[in-house]
């Protein structure tokens, strides 16, 4: 097996590339509007209710029709999880990998494929949702070989004992409910659920309302690539339904969850309490959100900071837990990088994902469309409307302009609260004490940069800014599986760290055999 290496991203000045992206979006505009099951031990289920999935591009357009899960198909959805575990939890840890590998493999085969199928649902243009494809092969190339090493390593982990044959062994835990965001709805959902079935526990897959035909699509991948009936069970349907009846049911093992900070602490809550019939602690693995800062140091290079701030501030929209929504700057050149910031945003173009020519496609939905709008009404309040605010297009898809607010204070709502939006804020910071003061003045802990050439500087930062990914001298979000873990304190989440080493002793507990000889 040769050694893990991150996917490369797609080279789109290459004329064969963006041609082959432009046939595949072709191909999945053929397929809008198809129709998709409940998949509950293999077996594919129409309902009666049904959500459909729309194009943010473009909201007069349905990407599918996707059937509704009620708690009637919640329950069969565990009960045959729990049935497929009997014997997936004895398959080995390299026959379990060979289906992420194998998986890995078609969908590098259909890249432009799942790509495009990200633009028309999620609103990616194609080099974030090339980025999203990407990662989303990582995570299964990544967590296979972590498998196959845990495996082989666990018995070295004892010290000897004469007279005695001791063993150390991962096995898995039990069934999985898996809910994934709607901002990766490849990448996120893939490795929240390859890592649960690559450890050899099978999963109720709840896919995010705004994109469940990218993880139905990835399903059927992995049937293609020999994954059993049962292993994982496919149940869109809203939260209020079935989240809380999945979340507390007694046979119920663990909970995968990247969300928000609100959704993810109610999941906490109940995933503490004991259900009836239920004979263990269920395990709650989270990721919530952040609210990440970019410090400029004085002496910093201040076109490389701008440049990472817009990229990290406005890149898909601002709709990435480590997106930088908050520009901590030192006084003394505060106005400098401010001034560059916005220049290089003004040019910034807002549109249709599908259309080269934009930087950034739409928000999500309506309802993060109007909540965005009325944070930027909350800034007018709090800071200096420098540029954007705007709504292009308004009467075809969820457009807002990438917004900066400037002279915010650190205890502002724009300062402190999750926007998931493309607005940012700029602080001035009276010296680097102060601005580690202000960045660390939230209840996330995700991601932050600091710009700063002053090596005392990077080594106190490194010690002081409390976030799970910091960065120095480059942007704040891009993380890489297996490169740089990512999970962040706080109401961050429990610090996951997906794509790193440590990730999949989550999903497995240690079982001790020892026999005397």
């Amino acid at each position: 097996m040769i050694p893990y290496t991150p996917e490369p991203f797609t080279d789109f000045s290459n004329p064969k590339e963006a041609q082959g992206f432009e046939e595949a979006l072709a191909k999945v505009r053929s397929e809008l509007g198809l129709q998709v099951p409940l998949v509950i031990g293999g077996q594919r289920i129409a309902t009666e209710q049904t959500s459909a999935s729309i194009n943010p591009s473009r909201y007069g357009e349905t990407v599918g029709v996707v059937a509704k899960a009620d708690r009637t198909h919640a329950e069969q959805a565990i009960q045959a999880a729990h049935y497929a575990y009997k014997v997936w939890s004895r398959v080995s840890p390299e026959a379990r990998a060979t289906v992420l590998f194998k998986t890995a493999a078609i969908l590098r085969r259909r890249k432009h494929e799942f790509s495009a199928w990200l633009t028309v649902e999620a609103g990616k243009v194609r080099a974030e949702a090339d980025a999203d494809t990407a990662e989303a092969i990582d995570f299964m190339e990544y967590y296979g070989r972590q498998m196959i090493a845990l495996a082989k390593k666990s018995d070295d982990l004892l010290v000897p004992m004469p007279g005695e044959h001791n063993r150390l062994e991962y096995i898995p835990l039990g069934v999985g409910i898996v809910i994934p965001p709607w901002n990766f709805p490849l990448a996120i959902m893939v490795g929240m659920t390859v890592a649960s079935i690559v450890a050899g526990n099978t999963v109720v897959l709840k896919p995010a309302s705004t994109t469940p035909v990218i993880a139905y699509k990835f399903y059927e991948m992995l049937e293609d690539a020999g994954l059993p009936p049962g292993v994982i069970n496919f149940v869109p349907g809203s939260g209020a339904e079935i989240g809380d009846f999945l979340v507390t049911h007694k046979l119920t093992r663990f909970i995968a969850f990247t969300g928000s900070r609100d959704v993810g602490l109610r999941i906490h809550e109940l995933s503490a309490k004991q259900s009836e019939g239920q004979i263990w602690l269920k395990r709650y693995i989270g990721e919530m959100g952040g609210k990440d800062s970019i410090v400029v140091d004085r002496d910093a290079d201040l076109e490389a900071a701008a440049q990472a701030i817009v990229a990290s501030a406005f890149g898909f929209s601002g709709q990435k837990c480590s997106a930088c929504s908050r520009a901590i700057v030192h006084q003394d050149v505060y106005d400098e990088v401010l001034r560059r910031t916005v220049e290089l945003t003004r040019p910034l173009k807002v549109g249709d994902a599908a259309d080269h020519g934009n930087y950034t496609g739409p928000v999500v939905d309506r309802s993060a469309y109007e909540k965005i709008l009325e944070y930027v009404e909350i800034g007018k309040g709090e800071g200096r409307l420098l540029t954007g605010g705007g709504t292009p297009e308004a009467d075809r898809g969820y457009f807002i302009e990438p917004t900066i607010f400037a002279d915010v204070e650190p205890n502002a709502r724009l300062m402190q609260e999750e926007i998931f939006g493309p607005v940012l804020a700029f602080s001035k910071a009276t010296d680097f004490d102060h601005a580690l003061e202000i960045a660390n003045n939230t209840e996330y802990g995700l991601t932050g940069s600091v710009f700063t050439r002053n090596r005392a500087h990077i080594e106190r930062a490194r010690q002081e800014f409390h976030v799970g990914n910091l960065y120095f001298n480059r942007k704040c979000t891009g993380a890489i599986v297996g490169v740089h873990p990512f999970g962040g304190f706080n109401l961050s989440g429990t610090d996951s760290k997906a794509g790193g080493p440590d990730y999949l002793l989550q999903f497995a507990q240690l079982k001790l055999s020892s026999e005397r000889l």
